[in-house]
């Protein structure tokens, strides 16, 4: 495509998403193919000459909607949403077409100094205190597996850079079973292993046992091993469990121990005042991160990292050679120290763009919306004879399941997802096989949820 071009095509492209986006809703929301449907379409190898881009974007219009899952469709019930507020599609096309590589600060002044306000803004948002700064990671995996090898240098003193890792002592990573499979990952990919990761029990709640953590931590003293850190579940995957925050940080400060707390879907619901109390205590940790992307409407990817003392991270994961030093980099940010990819997009337009197009009122009101709704949801499901509450509300999420057991649970989720007029997903909790119906889509409205609830009685009572 010449730049002559562009304009044309890029008012092409933006008229298609505006009919996709309202249209969406007359779309089965989960893709109705089956594995290698979509590749058998594309060619096996790519073309000696261009074809230009009009059969390029005719075989997208006929090819890629029906080949996705819709993440923006209102009745997108399944994992956690990936939002994305229309405005901040607007900020992302901004981002796209201007095609920064926002590394250092002189790449992009702009994209490192409105981060720095957006960072703080978000802080704000959620209640958090002035100390804390802070970067937008892609993901809260990649804020986790910073936290994880800042747990893993200070534990060694910051040698594991340097000396690697074969000669010093066994460290050991605390967290309840109910944490996401990326704290998983982070200990693996850190060089600590995964059975160096110590999975406390929980409560009767679901949350972490504070004195089974102190009582493992002591255990592990006493073989020769070295605690590094805990990470701390706000919300998590499954069930959206809740660990007790103060409690645990009582036992990380008497011990020494760094603390990474995973908010990454529940953390969104702090800039409503009423729900902090689900992590209080966070304000004493060392490492926070919740993802816009998520429950706030910022376009995937977007992932709020705050750190009590940002220098540690650097310390760990920073690295400047001489081609990307300048002059008063002792004085200025450069966000590549702040992560592992040396690349970033600029992720701050997005934020800037969403929280002032619609306010903190307006994200609060959507929030509480889909909480209250949630709370609807599950006392329709829990009247109907055929389906029972596995796990009450937490925030947006609770878990259901069929009477008659795991067999039936798992066919009513294929019937519904195969239905395509809503879509859910499944998780185990204590065994059990069980339903998750997470509200939190932006556009999803109460008549979605109620819809919603229609389909889950009516496949219910068809298995009957």
């Amino acid at each position: 495509m010449d730049r002559k071009d562009y304009r044309h095509w890029a008012h092409k492209a933006a008229d298609w998403g505006a009919s996709y986006l309202e249209d969406v809703v007359d779309r089965p929301v989960r893709a109705q193919v089956s594995p290698g449907e979509i590749a058998a379409l594309i060619g096996d190898g790519p073309p000696e000459a261009g074809e230009g881009i009009e059969p390029v974007f005719a075989d997208f219009e006929r090819i890629v909607p029906d080949g996705m899952t819709h993440w923006q469709h209102p009745r997108f019930f399944a994992y956690f949403p990936a939002n994305a507020a229309p405005v901040s599609m607007i900020a992302d096309m901004l981002t796209t077409q201007m095609a920064a590589q926002c590394m250092l600060w002189q790449t992009s002044p702009a994209a490192t100094e409105i981060e720095i306000k957006m960072v703080d803004w978000l802080r704000q948002a959620i209640g958090l205190p002035g100390g804390f700064k802070g970067t937008l990671q892609d993901s809260a995996t990649t804020a986790t597996f910073c936290a994880v090898l800042t747990m893993r240098e200070k534990a060694l003193d910051w040698a594991g850079n340097r000396d690697g890792l074969s000669s010093g002592p066994r460290l050991r990573v605390y967290a309840s079973a109910q944490t996401h499979s990326s704290i998983d990952k982070a200990v693996q990919l850190a060089g600590i292993g995964r059975e160096n990761l110590v999975k406390i029990p929980t409560r009767a709640d679901y949350g972490m046992d504070p004195a089974a953590l102190a009582e493992a931590i002591a255990a592990d003293r006493a073989a020769g091993h070295t605690p590094a850190g805990i990470v701390i579940c706000t919300g998590g995957t499954s069930i959206g469990a809740m660990d007790p925050v103060a409690e645990i940080m009582d036992v990380a400060e008497a011990e020494g121990l760094y603390t990474h707390v995973d908010a990454a879907w529940a953390g969104s619901a702090m800039i409503c005042p009423e729900y902090r109390h689900f992590w209080d205590g966070a304000e004493r940790a060392d490492s926070i991160v919740f993802n816009p992307h998520k429950w706030l409407g910022a376009q995937f990817e977007c992932s709020a990292h705050f750190l009590r003392d940002p220098g540690e991270l650097i310390r760990t994961v920073g690295l400047r050679p001489d081609y990307l030093k300048g002059p008063g980099d002792e004085d200025i940010v450069n966000f590549n120290e702040w992560s592992v990819p040396l690349g970033r997009r600029f992720r701050a337009l997005k934020v800037w763009f969403l929280l002032r197009a619609y306010g903190l009122d307006g994200l609060r009101a959507r929030i509480r919306d889909h909480v209250a709704w949630t709370e609807e949801a599950c006392e329709r499901l829990r009247a109907h004879d055929r389906l029972e509450i596995v796990t009450e509300p937490s925030l947006s999420l609770f878990t259901f399941a069929h009477v008659d057991g795991d067999g039936p649970t798992q066919a009513l989720l294929e019937a519904l997802n195969d239905d395509g007029r809503i879509y859910l997903t499944q998780t185990s909790h204590k065994g059990r096989y069980v339903i998750r119906m997470s509200i939190g889509q932006f556009d999803t409205a109460r008549e979605d949820v109620v819809y919603g609830c229609d389909v889950i009685e009516e496949m219910a009572e068809k298995l009957t």
